[in-house]
This record gives structure tokens, sequence and C-alpha cells, in this order.
């Protein structure tokens, strides 16, 4: 009796079973299907930002840094703010890549995401970032350039700041740059081992020659006389009074281009041209 009645229940049951399974199916192939046609909507571009967003939450940060490679690529103001979201990952060479990743944001908005990187606690990061805001060409970034030139402890960052600085081309940014020249005393670091600070002249006084203000031709003019610097420094203040035009460099370049130095006297004669030509 009791067989009677439960093989119908069981058949019953089966059959919702089965029917859930099937709409359930359907469920999922309906989703799939609405996912597909939403990607057949969207143009090639879009897919591709779409791929490397995604990639961008891999495990692997070679997939995260490449990732960010190919949407710096692009070359598209979507891309690099997709990529502004690298700026923050757990691994250096990921937020390096996401900060040359966000350059073809509008000037302003790209430097605002970079400045806070200045202070990473890694080198590396800090000084591609300072090379990164160079190549904005935003002159919001100046003044937390200038504060790395002038106080950041390694010679790295500091001289790509100095480059930075050059290529924004702010003039409220001379005042730094000089000083680095000058040897003013600035805040107090370990002692760099020689051949550093070298490099970081170099870069300021190439700088001041892009900047082109008259009011850094005195500090220039020193530079290039003092026998205590290096002679590519020399060379780099030598060029940058050409670049300059400021007749009163000229004593200094012609006691230059009277150098041993082969390559300071090619400079000064350079430079001394230049100063003819905008003369005439």
């Amino acid at each position: 009796m009791m067989t009677r009645y439960l093989g119908p229940l069981l058949f019953r049951a089966g059959s919702l079973v089965l029917l859930a399974a099937m709409f359930g199916a359907g469920e999922v192939t309906a989703r799939h299907s609405i996912v597909d046609q939403r990607n057949e909507q969207l143009t090639p571009i879009q897919r591709e930002l779409e791929r490397q967003r995604q990639r961008l939450k891999s495990e692997e940060i070679e997939d995260r840094r490449d990732a960010l490679m190919r949407l710096g690529k692009l070359k598209r103001t979507d891309a690099s703010r997709i990529a502004a979201g690298g700026l923050t990952d757990v691994a250096p060479i990921v937020r390096v890549a996401a900060a040359h990743a966000v350059l073809s944001l509008p000037p302003a908005e790209a430097a605002g995401l970079l400045i806070p990187l200045l202070q990473d606690k890694i080198e590396f990061v800090r000084r591609e970032t300072a090379y990164a805001l160079g190549e904005t060409r935003s002159h919001s970034a100046a003044a937390s350039l200038e504060s790395v030139l002038l106080n950041d402890k390694e010679t790295g960052v500091r001289a790509a700041a100095a480059v930075a600085l050059g290529e924004i081309g702010d003039e409220s940014s001379v005042q730094s740059l000089a000083q680095v020249l000058s040897g003013q005393p600035e805040k107090k670091k370990k002692k760099a081992k020689a051949g550093t600070n070298e490099f970081v002249m170099r870069a300021a006084a190439r700088s001041l020659g892009q900047i082109k203000s008259r009011s850094s031709v005195g500090v220039l003019i020193a530079t290039l006389t003092n026998d205590s610097n290096d002679s590519d420094v020399k060379r780099e203040a030598a060029t940058s009074l050409g670049l300059i035009g400021d007749p009163s460099a000229a004593p200094a370049l012609e006691a230059a281009f009277t150098s041993g130095d082969p390559y300071l006297s090619e400079a000064a004669r350079a430079a001394l041209r230049r100063l003819r030509a905008t003369k005439n």
C-alpha cells in the first residue's frame, strides 16, 4: 500500500528537480548570453580597456605590470584613468608602471595623482615619479619637486627632480635649482659618495638653461668659472648660458673657450655663437 502512494510522489519530486535544473541552466545560459551581447556591443578599444582592467585584478605582479604598460601605450584619457588604480599597488614595479601610464590625463590631474608618490618609501618609485611629473609639464608639481630636490636623501631622486623642473619650466623653480649649484646649506643628509653631487648639479645647470630665466645667469657664470667644479657641470653651465642669451655671460664663455678641456671649449664656442645670433 505504501509503495502505491510513494511511487507517484517520488516521480513528482524527481520531475520538480529536473525542471529546476532545466530552468537553472537556462538562467545561466541567459546570463552568459546577456554578457556576450554586451561584449558584442563594445568597440574593439572598449573591449581592450575592459580586458586590461580585469588583468589589474590578477594576483600575478607581471600581469598587472603588463596591463598598465598596455594601457599607457594606448595614449588615451580613459586608459589612464583605469591605470590610476595601480598607483597604490603593493608592488613597487607596478606603482612605477602606473606612474607612467597615467600621463594621458590632463596635466594637473595627472600631477595630483603622482605627487603623493614622491613620498614613497622606495627610491625607485620616487625617482620614476619625479621623471613622470616632468612629463606632465604641470606647474602644480613644481613646489613638490623643489622640496624633493633639496631634501630627498637619495641622489638619483634629487637629480630626477632637477630634470623634471627643467621640463616643467616654471621660473619660480630657479631659486631652488640655483641653490643646488651654489652649494648653499641644505637639510642635513648622509655624506654623498664621490661624484654623486656632480650628477645633481649637472641636471640643475641644464634645467636652468631650459627655463631660460635671466635671473639664473649669475649663478651659472659662477658655476662656469669655479675651477673646483667638475668639467661636466661647467659644460652644462656654458650650454645653458648660451640658451639664455644674456650678453653679460660673454667674458666667462670666452675664458672657457680657451680651456684645455676640448669638450668645455666646444660648449663655450657654441654658446658664444648663440649669444652673437641673439644680439644680431
